[in-house]
Formats: structure tokens, sequence, C-alpha cells
């Protein structure tokens, strides 16, 4: 296929998330229109990109590949007629960027926010099946000052996730207390997940290193891709796990948790900005 039409070759994974976060809705706020026909099974809904597919589209942004124009982060889920409106480049200046952004962080957190209320267990299956993975297991789980969310999130120059550690990062406890929980009966879950984390980490870290060339030195190249560091592990959870539909959607909560915990980008040191 050529490459312009990479940018709409969707991953299972990207197209499952965004099915199961849109509730069968479509993410304009205030459209009710479900996304499933009325027969239940035929598929009415649209792909609809924040920043264009292509160059001739609303939202273009020229420094974006197609990798990170078909990236799940990118992309909402719209009925025939939202989409139709959004993609019409004369409505450009009305649906900008931040608009649609808005619109996608609202209506996917409201979406997992409720099915974790709904279904405690979620968070359990995530922390199962993220420890089992088998990454290799070389680090030594190393311990971390405490320090405030968001002077991590300013020191390693945090954007597009900010807004998600902000929302997420309620579920610490809970998250602390399955742990707690694992642990009484032996298991070693905590341990595991955040090795794996880590190592993913230091992984993503050493090929953003190695591929710098500004000169810059190695805390400068993370800061100035800390977002797709996030972005780059969030993804490699979601194609590695084997979860159901709903459970899946908690890889970002434990993702955070695992930045809070400081097995995702830089500690904070107090002689830095």
């Amino acid at each position: 296929m050529a490459t312009k039409d990479k940018a709409r070759q969707y991953t299972p994974t990207t197209v499952r998330r965004l099915d199961t976060l849109s509730r069968n809705n479509c993410y304009e706020p205030n459209c009710n229109k479900q996304l499933v026909g009325s027969d239940g099974k035929t598929i009415i809904s649209k792909i609809c990109h924040i920043k264009a597919a292509s160059q001739n589209g609303p939202r273009y942004d020229a420094l974006m590949n197609d990798d990170e124009r078909r990236d799940f982060s990118n992309l909402l889920l719209l009925c025939d007629e939202h989409h139709r409106i959004i993609d019409n480049k004369e409505n450009e200046q009305i649906y900008t960027v931040e608009v649609l952004t808005e619109w996608k962080h609202n209506h996917e957190t409201l979406s997992l926010n409720k099915k974790i209320v709904t279904n405690s267990k979620l968070l359990y299956k995530a922390i199962e099946a993220i420890a089992n993975l088998n990454f290799d297991d070389n680090i030594i789980d190393d311990k971390t000052k405490p320090f405030k969310i968001d002077i991590k999130i300013e020191y390693n120059r945090i954007k597009e996730y900010k807004c998600l550690i902000d929302e997420y990062k309620i579920y610490y406890g809970k998250i602390d207390a399955l742990y707690l929980e694992l642990e009484k009966d032996g298991a070693f879950k905590k341990i595991k997940l955040l090795q794996n984390i880590k190592n993913l980490y230091l992984k993503q870290r050493g090929i953003y290193i190695s591929n710098d060339t500004s000169g810059d030195d190695e805390l400068e190249v993370i800061r100035k891709n800390s977002d797709n560091i996030i972005k780059n592990i969030e993804n490699i959870l979601f194609e590695s796990v084997e979860l159901d539909d709903d459970s899946i959607l908690a890889i970002p909560i434990i993702m955070v948790d695992a930045f809070m915990r400081c097995k995702i980008l830089e500690e904070p040191i107090n002689d830095s900005k």
C-alpha cells in the first residue's frame, strides 16, 4: 500500500481501544448517536484524525510522521455526521486541535472511570497481565526519594500526558492496596510489574539517547522526548498483554502509578529546572 495511506492503517489494538472507550457513543459531547447499527452488528462509526492524515486535510501538522498520525492519541471515534463536519476545512477554526483533544480526553476519561468504578477487578487483571510479561528482569528495584507529582511533570517537561497523570493519580491508593493484597498471598506482582515497566523505560531511554544527533546532554534528550517515551511504553504494553476489552483499558492507570513510583522518566533533583 502507498505510503500516503499509512496514516489510515490502524492497528487492531488501536481500533479496539477506541471501540471500547467510545461506549458506543460519538465523542462529540452533545451527540447521542450510537456507533453500532440497530442490528447490533454493523459498525457505523468513523475514525477521525485530530491532526489530519493528509496534507490537504484540516489541522495538518507537517512535523508529524504517519505513525504519529495513526496513533491512538491522535484519533477520535465519531458518528458520520460529526466526522463530515469536523473534516470540513471550512470548520477548521471551530474544531481546532485543542477542542478535539479536549473531547477525546473528557470522553475517554469518563469511560474509563465508569468502568473502574463498576468493576474493581479490571486493575487486578491488568496488574497480573503486566507482571506476567517476560521482559528482561535485570533491574534492581531502586529506592527513590519522595517528590511531588507536579514537580516531576515539570522536571521531565511532560505536556501531552500531563492531564492523564493528573486524572489517574487518584488511583495510587487503590493500586497500592491491591499490591499489598497480592503480597499477602505470597505473590511478587508489584516487584515484577514495576521491573517490567522500568526495563521498558530504560530501553526507550537508550534508543532516544543513541539516536539523538543534537549534541544535547542525556537529560535534555529525555525531556524533549518525554511524551513520546510514555506513548511508546504504553503502546508496547497494549500490544503485549492478553486481556479482555475492558481490562486492557486499565493500562494507562497502571502506567501513571509506575510514573509516580519513578519507574518511568527521570527522578527530580533539586538543582535542575
